[in-house]
């Protein structure tokens, strides 16, 4: 996925026939999906459209996993006024996921499917069985049902997808990874992050481990109350010091700042000031927010030489 390149096409008929059919009967509201419609790309990269397309629709192209696996809601919990942050059990031993990607989530007597990066890391469902979600509140249906009807022990579906996630191998060369996330476009980058901690913290004599470079995030928000994980990501400041580093941004702060979050903050956007001093032959990018955002600093990334190849982006609408 290079920085101006959005790859996206007309829905593949095998997500109709695929895992979900054969788990699902077609009366089941879990096997009910959305129909297709057109949309292109432009020579620059900006999406149109004739409607807006849904979850399935957006990610046909995408890699996914054929196996649906139940999940029970094992805790619900505000990360934000308008974000709720969901801990999901999954009793598959044989589901996984790779840091940065998504989940298709099937409810149960709804028939949007819904998709939501995972924000946990895969060591966390490794040890532990549990897998994290944070969902901001909308009118679509699966963040709608989230925030007003989910409660704990709710049963839900999920099918593992996306071509966005960092996976070191032992063996590869280490990489420098700079994280720019805008708003709940966190998600997938916090999945990161966490993953890079673990794999920090079994490098100490455990076998053989991939080779690590160092982690920068960059996170834009509106203000410090919509800077998700933020305690966390101190955390892992705190934890790794030199290894993971971030700088928060935030773009319209009416209230003062907590002393712990000052010597993080910078008032206004991500610049070209930021991200220039990273540039190196070993540094990938992968960048997730809104559109437009997503579109601005991937422009920006090309007018400071950063090659396509090393830039990644999750695009969510």
């Amino acid at each position: 996925m290079a920085h101006a390149t959005i790859y996206v096409g007309c829905i593949a008929p095998q997500l109709l026939r695929g895992a979900q059919s054969r788990i699902f009967p077609s009366h089941s509201p879990l096997g009910v999906l959305r129909h297709s419609a057109f949309c292109y790309c432009t020579g620059n990269g900006t999406i149109k459209s004739k409607r807006k397309m849904d979850h399935l629709e957006r990610t046909a192209n995408n890699f996914r996993q054929e196996v649906i696996t139940q999940a029970k809601v094992c805790g619900i919990t505000d990360e934000s006024e308008t974000v709720k942050r969901l801990c999901l059990a999954i009793a598959n031993k044989d589901f996984t996921f790779k840091a940065g990607q998504w989940v298709d989530f099937f409810i149960p007597g709804v028939s949007v499917v819904g998709g939501f990066s995972i924000c946990s890391s895969p060591g966390l469902l490794e040890r532990e069985g549990i897998l994290e979600l944070a969902v901001k509140h909308s009118v679509h249906p699966p963040a709608h049902w989230i925030h007003t009807e989910c409660t704990l022990d709710s049963e839900v579906a999920l099918r593992v997808g996306g071509d966005f996630f960092f996976d070191p191998q032992p063996g590869d060369s280490p990489v420098n990874l700079v994280l720019i996330a805008g708003g709940v476009g966190i998600n997938p980058l916090f999945s990161i992050l966490l993953h890079i901690a673990d794999l920090h913290g079994y490098q100490e004599g455990k076998g053989n481990r991939p080779k690590l470079g160092t982690a920068k995030l960059y996170y834009s928000a509106k203000n410090t109350s919509e800077l998700l994980f933020k305690k966390n990501i101190l955390g892992l400041m705190k934890a790794f010091p030199g290894k993971i580093t971030c700088c928060f941004h935030v773009t319209q702060q009416r209230s003062q700042i907590c002393k712990e979050l000052q010597p993080y903050i910078t008032e206004g956007r991500i610049s070209e000031k930021d991200l220039e001093k990273h540039i190196s032959n070993d540094t990938s990018w992968y960048i997730c927010g809104p559109p437009p955002m997503i579109e601005s600093i991937s422009k920006l990334l090309t007018n400071i030489g950063v090659p396509r190849n090393r830039v990644f982006f999750e695009k969510w609408w």
